[in-house]
């Protein structure tokens, strides 16, 4: 099975509490989702960039089995940018400076060869991307959207509209809560599956991640993590090692939903070990599998 996606491409400024930083490396939602993702399938990607992203970053994709013919390097454009630093906790950060640039733009078009993906990842972007793209896959066979607390502020309308039409929906429980006004996670989830979706999956950094299926309920903790350089891109993560399992296994069953997100916590345990997705580029496959099983020892409950 093919798997596409769309997202943000970016170049990325991070600093974290321990004086750590890293200056214009890559990153953006599409970038780790695709990174992770190759891992369980070849993923396809339909992005933009401006004329000044570097080709050393663009080199990065080399290492993962991503197909970036949808990737259009626009001219007279400017690329995606994100500034941010950490809090102490490294779960909350404080977005310094955001430049949309070509994320404001339309998509570039959908290349012929990926008119036949049945897997489809919204990954965090403008919502009248995420529409169009989805539009374009009457055949579809899965689609998970991704969002982010701008979109909810700015383009409330256009983010109904994608709930009524995605299978899937993924999100932290602070999106959770501003989108739905409700404290409480699970009945945050239960709002957002009465908007349309038939799951929800809420993520709640290093506390984890609650599913709420019109079928069925699961939960997972985080990895047991000992060392957390950069979060950035985690929750992408998340979903990329999610997202590549169900295509791999071509199986959408909340069984199948369940042990996606162990896939998905295994993958975002990796990104946060170094800035960017330098880790990830340091891991295979059987890294993959070998810390899974580790993380589902951890969950196992005698008696």
């Amino acid at each position: 099975m093919s798997l596409i996606v769309t997202g943000s491409v970016g170049i990325d400024t991070v600093e974290t509490p321990d004086g750590r930083r890293a200056d214009e490396v890559l990153g953006g939602s599409s970038i780790y989702f695709a990174a992770g993702a190759s891992y369980f399938t070849s993923v396809r990607l339909v992005a933009a960039v401006g004329d000044d992203f570097p080709d050393h970053l663009a080199q990065k994709f080399d290492h993962f089995d991503v197909c970036t013919h949808g990737l259009e390097k626009r001219a007279g454009s400017k690329t995606f940018r994100w500034h941010g630093r950490y809090h102490e906790n490294m779960n909350d950060r404080d977005t310094l400076q955001v430049d949309l640039n070509v994320l404001g733009e339309a998509l570039p078009p959908v290349p012929e060869s990926y008119r036949d993906s049945k897997y489809i990842f919204l990954a965090n972007t403008h919502p009248a991307g995420q529409l169009a793209l989805l539009d374009q896959f009457p055949d579809r066979k899965l689609v998970v959207a991704d969002t982010m607390d701008l979109w909810i502020e700015t383009e409330r309308d256009l983010l109904l509209q994608l709930l009524q039409r995605v299978d899937g929906f993924v999100l932290n429980d602070s999106e959770a809560k501003m989108l739905t006004e409700e404290n409480n996670v699970v009945r945050a989830a239960d709002k957002v599956l009465a908007m349309g979706p038939t799951f929800v999956v809420v993520k709640k950094g290093e506390h984890g991640a609650i599913l709420r299926h019109r079928d069925g309920t699961g939960a997972l903790p985080a990895f047991p993590a000992t060392q957390v350089v950069d979060p950035t891109g985690a929750g992408d993560s998340f979903a990329s090692g999610m997202m590549g399992y169900l295509c791999e296994q071509d199986d959408v069953s909340v069984g199948a939903i369940k042990r996606a997100m162990a896939y998905g916590t295994v993958v975002a345990s990796y990104t946060i070990e170094k800035f960017s997705t330098d880790r990830l580029a340091e891991i295979d496959r059987s890294h993959i599998d070998a810390r899974l099983a580790e993380f589902t020892g951890h969950l196992h409950i005698g008696g």
